[in-house]
């Protein structure tokens, strides 16, 4: 036990050998204390800026409201969508009306999908004919009369 107690007093002697750390000189040390006496008197909260206030009625701030961060999906697999430009358009119609506005106005009549909006609409179905077609024909072709 005695060996032990022998190596610990070495080692301790051996880190005194370190060249020793500058002691403060006596100004140093009266201008640090009247640094930190002025700072002491002066405080932490200083001159606080009065808030202008604008309205005369006061609204309680709100709160913050942090986005969701789910942990796990709650749908494994995301909707198809409901309305693509392929369901917009359903089907032709060619009842009495429709064939006169075929013939008097050269427009064809198709019946649309109940949730699709009148841009949907024109930018499925919407065709500038030439002069020389006749949406009779194009009926023809699309095989509905």
């Amino acid at each position: 036990m005695a060996s032990k107690k022998a190596k610990k007093t070495a080692t301790t002697a051996s880190s005194s050998n370190d060249p020793p750390k500058e002691i403060p000189t006596k100004k140093k040390e009266k201008s640090k204390a009247s640094a930190a006496k002025k700072a002491a008197l002066k405080g932490t909260d200083g001159k606080v800026k009065k808030k202008v206030r604008t309205s005369t009625t006061f609204r309680r701030p709100k709160t913050r409201r942090l986005a969701r961060e789910p942990r796990y999906p709650r749908k494994s697999v995301p909707h198809a969508p409901r309305l693509d430009q392929y369901k917009i358009i359903r089907q032709p119609l060619n009842t009495e009306s429709a064939m006169k506005k075929i013939e008097e106005n050269n427009t064809l009549v198709f019946i649309v999908d109940v949730k699709s909006n009148k841009r949907q609409i024109k930018d499925a179905a919407y065709v500038r004919l030439t002069t020389d077609v006749d949406a009779l024909d194009i009926a023809n072709k699309i095989g509905f009369i």
